[in-house]
């Protein structure tokens, strides 16, 4: 659904940034806070986009043992 795409982005875009950018040991909180302050600039400047594999339909039937169907009621 369109209404939930953007969450998907989302929690590809945390994918991202923890494997670009946080699989290291980080010293301290400051440290932190720059390093990912300055990821989504760099995101930014690579114009990185979503390389989506599959549709939505089409995910659904690969993935379907692991994601059944649900009714909304």
């Amino acid at each position: 659904p369109k209404h939930g795409s953007w969450l998907n982005q989302v929690e590809i875009e945390i994918s991202v940034l923890s494997r670009q950018c946080l699989e290291r040991r980080i010293p301290d909180v400051e440290t932190l806070r720059q390093e990912i302050a300055a990821w989504p600039q760099q995101r930014n400047q690579q114009k990185a986009k979503i390389d989506w594999r599959f549709a939505a339909t089409d995910a659904r039937a690969k993935f379907q043992r692991s994601y059944p169907p649900t009714s909304l009621s």
